[in-house]
């Protein structure tokens, strides 16, 4: 990758995708896991909180990252 080329994982754009998926994957996997504790008043795991929300983050951001870099090394064998 050239020097003055900005790495896909600090595009905005890959950031912005990965707090989507993290927030609405997070957000339903949340419900599902941790539904009857919230509703029975129990108390939550907030470990698993942020791991549900962080892990669909990090595949969502790794796959745009993955993908960026395949097509531009491909892009550059074309050449």
């Amino acid at each position: 990758m050239p020097a003055n080329k900005q790495h896909p994982f600090t595009r905005a754009d890959v950031q912005r995708r990965g707090i989507i998926v993290g927030i609405v994957v997070g957000t339903i996997l949340n419900c599902i896991n941790q539904g009857p504790e919230v509703m029975s008043g129990a108390s939550i795991h907030w470990g698993k909180v942020w791991l549900t929300f962080l892990v669909p983050y990090c595949v969502s951001t790794y796959s745009s990252v993955s993908v960026m870099i395949q097509s531009e090394k491909e892009a550059s064998s074309e050449k």
